[in-house]
């Protein structure tokens, strides 16, 4: 069973990415850039861009499913709220941005209709400023 999730531990690490693949593009990136300072010619030059396009594709790759994530929080938070805020409310559902969404993913429903609200009234602003507020923590495992 997953330990108890709040905010000094809900980050999400994804091992192959964060502690291989990244480190492993970095410093090839790193290498190909020396060789080409020593040794600046059509290869080294080719080499460096080829290690910049790799570094780019794998950072690229990681921000395209991050978004993806960030969509699906976001219809599935407003799907939430349009079932727990009074009907009166639900209009303004709308007006709330997916950093303050994607916080709110993380709150019991209890409290995430009047953290909602406090969003709204722009009190709180981002992601973070949800999270910080929360007191009853709705884990996501899935997230990474």
């Amino acid at each position: 069973m997953p330990k108890v999730q709040t905010y000094k531990n809900h980050r999400r690490f994804h091992p192959l990415h964060h502690f291989i693949v990244q480190p492993i593009l970095v410093a090839n990136f790193a290498f190909e850039f020396s060789d080409f300072l020593d040794a600046p010619n059509r290869a080294t030059g080719w080499a460096l861009i080829l290690a910049t396009g790799l570094l780019l594709l794998a950072f690229s790759a990681r921000s395209m499913a991050l978004t993806a994530q960030n969509r699906v929080i976001r219809l599935e938070e407003r799907l939430r709220l349009s079932t727990l805020m009074p009907p009166e409310e639900r209009g303004r559902i709308e007006e709330l941005r997916t950093g303050q969404l994607v916080g709110l993913r993380f709150a019991s429903d209890a409290e995430v209709v009047d953290l909602a609200r406090r969003c709204l009234s722009g009190e709180l602003n981002s992601s973070g400023d949800v999270k910080k507020n929360i007191t009853e923590w709705r884990p996501d495992h899935l997230r990474v």
